[in-house]
């Protein structure tokens, strides 16, 4: 998947995130239940971290994506690939506004997401990293057969690095377990 291309799944169409969606990034983000583990956004830090999801796209290949239902169109939350260069780890994360939690979204991004890094990108390996407190997210990280890997801190915050390796991701169990 290029900057110009998206992934479907049956009730989502994931779209790569340019800096025109700035306001409704801050939107998203402007729900403090919303962005307890994430953080909020003015719009210039909006932007600038749109950009930077750009240039991961430019650079890497992936980057973050905007989640929008395919039967509106709307956008309901980001879901996708993000490189954390003092880690050299390439981490999935999601995000949704909360008039749309409890209703397998994440999940099921999430699915399509690890299928094109693990698939079309070849990735080894992709982690999840969840802020501690963080249950929703990583009960849907434990969905996807990701398990702990270590503690650390993102963003000044502590969290529960989850890893999930390609090679599990294929074998069969875990196939099994996915659907």
């Amino acid at each position: 998947m290029d900057s110009t291309t998206v992934i479907t799944t049956e009730r989502l169409r994931l779209r790569p995130l340019t800096e025109a969606d700035a306001d409704w990034w801050v939107g998203l983000h402007a729900d403090d239940e919303v962005n307890r583990f994430v953080g909020g956004y003015t719009r210039e830090q909006a932007a600038a971290r749109l950009r930077d999801i750009q240039q991961q796209w430019t650079q890497r290949g992936h980057g973050l994506c905007a989640v929008e239902l395919r039967s509106t169109g709307r956008a309901i939350g980001r879901c996708g690939l993000n490189w954390w260069e003092q880690f050299g780890e390439t981490e999935i994360g999601w995000t949704f506004a909360r008039t749309h939690w409890g209703r397998g979204y994440a999940t099921e991004a999430a699915q399509a997401v690890l299928a094109w890094g693990f698939g079309s990108l070849g990735l080894s390996q992709i982690t999840a990293m969840i802020h501690h407190g963080n249950t929703a997210s990583s009960a849907v990280a434990r969905r996807l057969g990701f398990t702990p890997l270590r503690e650390d801190s993102v963003l000044g915050r502590p969290c529960t690095v989850h890893a999930l390796a390609r090679d599990d991701y294929l074998s069969p169990d875990m196939r099994g377990a996915r659907h």
